[in-house]
C-alpha cells in the first residue's frame, strides 16, 4: 500500500500544477489507472480541504482523504502509519518533505520522494495499453457512458466480425 502526499506529488508530475482547478482530482484519476494495472492500493492525503467537503471519498484501489484546515496531509500521515502499527512496514510513503520521511522511516515504511514516483507513474502513464486477452475486438470496445453517443467505426472488419461474418461475401448476380 501507497501513503501519498498528494500536494507534495502534484507539482512533481509533468504537465500537473496545484494552481489546476481539478489538480487533486486528476492526481486521483492517474493514480486509478495506475493502481488498476499495478494492482496496489493507495491512500492519498491532501490538506486545506474546504468546510463542507467529504473527509474521505473511496475511488476504487484509491482512497482519498481531504484533511480539514488546521491540520495536514503530513499529520494525517503520521496519525496511519500510527493506526497500522506493525503493519506499517508493508506501506511505501510517497513525499519528498523531509519530516515525513523519516517519520515514515520509523515506523519500518518503506519511502519513495516524490520525484521518484512521479517519474513511475509518468513512465507507466507513457507506456501503450496492453491488449486485453481473450474476446473479440468489438467486445473490447469501450462501452458508451449513458447519454454519450457510441464510436461508430466504418472499418468493414470490424462489422464483419460484429456480426460473425469471417470474409466479406462477393455480391449476388441476378
Amino acid at each position: 500500500m501507497y501513503l501519498i502526499d498528494g500536494h507534495n506529488l502534484i507539482p512533481k508530475i509533468p504537465g500537473r500544477s496545484l494552481r489546476d482547478m481539478d489538480d487533486e482530482q486528476e492526481l486521483i484519476d492517474v493514480l486509478q489507472r495506475y493502481c488498476t494495472a499495478r494492482r496496489r492500493d493507495v491512500e492519498v492525503f491532501f490538506d486545506k480541504a474546504p468546510v463542507g467537503y467529504p473527509a474521505t471519498r473511496n475511488y476504487g484501489r484509491v482512497m482519498a482523504h481531504f484533511v480539514r484546515i488546521g491540520t495536514t496531509a503530513d499529520d494525517a500521515i503520521r496519525r496511519r502509519l500510527d493506526a497500522l502499527g506493525n503493519a506499517a512496514r508493508n506501506a511505501t510513503v510517497v513525499s519528498s518533505d523531509r519530516q515525513v520521511q523519516s517519520e515514515a522511516k520509523s515506523h519500518g515504511a518503506a519511502v519513495i520522494p516524490s520525484e521518484a514516483f512521479a517519474a513511475e507513474l509518468s513512465a507507466h502513464l507513457a507506456r501503450p495499453a496492453e491488449p486485453q486477452k481473450g474476446g473479440s475486438r468489438a467486445a473490447k470496445r469501450k462501452k458508451p457512458v449513458k447519454g454519450e453517443q457510441p464510436d461508430m467505426p466504418n472499418d468493414l472488419n470490424y462489422w464483419l466480425e460484429m456480426f460473425g461474418e469471417d470474409e466479406p461475401k462477393p455480391p449476388k448476380n441476378s
